[in-house]
């Protein structure tokens, strides 16, 4: 058997120097992404004093779980937590199943009026009504300070809708019409075959819109009233930008004594954060293979 001619040979200096940039390259870039996430949690559970004082950098500076206990003890947290969780399950489920009722028959080639829906439809990524003719809008529905007037409006993304569709095309046709054959209809083969066969995108889609609706707090901002019904980001706005909580922190002693707004911040943020963080592992394998087939096949 003949040897290939370069194979098995010792890498010049030039690709070590290659190599060794590109791991300099990627350590920089994960250093960059990690530090902000990873010195928001070292301050939430340092000493507050250390905090103002600059002190803290890598390391907990008198290490402290008193800024969480202070945050579980808060009872408009949990509810606003609640509130949280709520819409975005609600939300995400009415998200996906709109979306992929939206995108399956735009994704038959039989359907009359394809192009022009399609058409129609896209041109909502570039044209709007703006803000005040969709307060209005929600207004004259009845929706205002309700949880519908978060999760209806938004109820499908475009973008997201043309990922599906071009998802749905790369299923076989053959499979549809073995169905139809065996005397299935739209309605089951939606449900018994496009479904099933689309566990990818499904779940790289409820991914992006729980992240939307968990991050989501100007609706919220607008559309609702009532302090009860307000989602964690509107409470985590106004520690961060109208400094809600400062007054309140400065006459704080007991075990309290080292808390202060800074520490109560950035510990909501870490609570906000840690869901997503937690069950985005479980879905990146959907998440990788639902972009890829739903971007590049057509």
């Amino acid at each position: 058997m003949v040897k290939r001619q370069g194979y098995g040979l010792k890498k010049g200096m030039g690709s070590y120097i290659f190599d060794t940039s590109n791991i300099l390259l990627m350590l920089l870039l994960v250093f960059a992404t990690f530090y902000p996430l990873y010195y928001v949690l070292v301050v939430s559970l340092s000493d507050g004093h250390a905090v103002m004082r600059g002190e803290v950098a890598f390391w907990p500076k008198g290490f402290t779980l008193s800024t969480y206990q202070l945050i579980f003890d808060d009872q408009s947290i949990w509810r606003s937590y609640a509130n949280t969780v709520l819409y975005t399950v609600v939300g995400t489920a009415i998200n996906v199943v709109c979306t992929a009722m939206c995108a399956y028959p735009l994704s038959k080639k039989e359907f009359y009026g394809r192009g022009f829906f399609t058409l129609m439809i896209v041109l909502t990524m570039f044209f709007s009504g703006g803000l005040i003719p969709s307060y209005l809008l929600v207004q004259k529905l009845h929706m205002l300070n309700t949880m519908w007037a978060l999760v209806i409006p938004g109820a499908i993304s475009v973008w997201n809708m043309v990922i599906m569709r071009t998802f749905f095309q790369s299923i076989p046709n053959e499979l549809y019409e073995s169905a139809y054959i065996d005397g299935s209809n739209e309605l089951i083969s939606f449900l018994k075959i496009t479904v099933p066969l689309s566990k990818p995108i499904m779940a790289t889609m409820s991914l992006f819109y729980a992240v939307g609706h968990w991050n989501s707090f100007f609706s919220a901002m607008i559309y609702l009233d009532e302090k009860s019904k307000f989602p964690l980001q509107i409470i985590l706005r106004n520690m961060v930008v109208m400094g809600e909580m400062s007054n309140q922190t400065q006459e704080l002693g007991g075990i309290y004594a080292g808390v202060t707004a800074t520490n109560i911040k950035y510990a909501v943020i870490i609570i906000a954060v840690l869901p997503i963080v937690m069950v985005y592992p479980f879905i990146q394998k959907y998440f990788v293979k639902g972009m890829m087939i739903g971007s590049l096949k057509g």
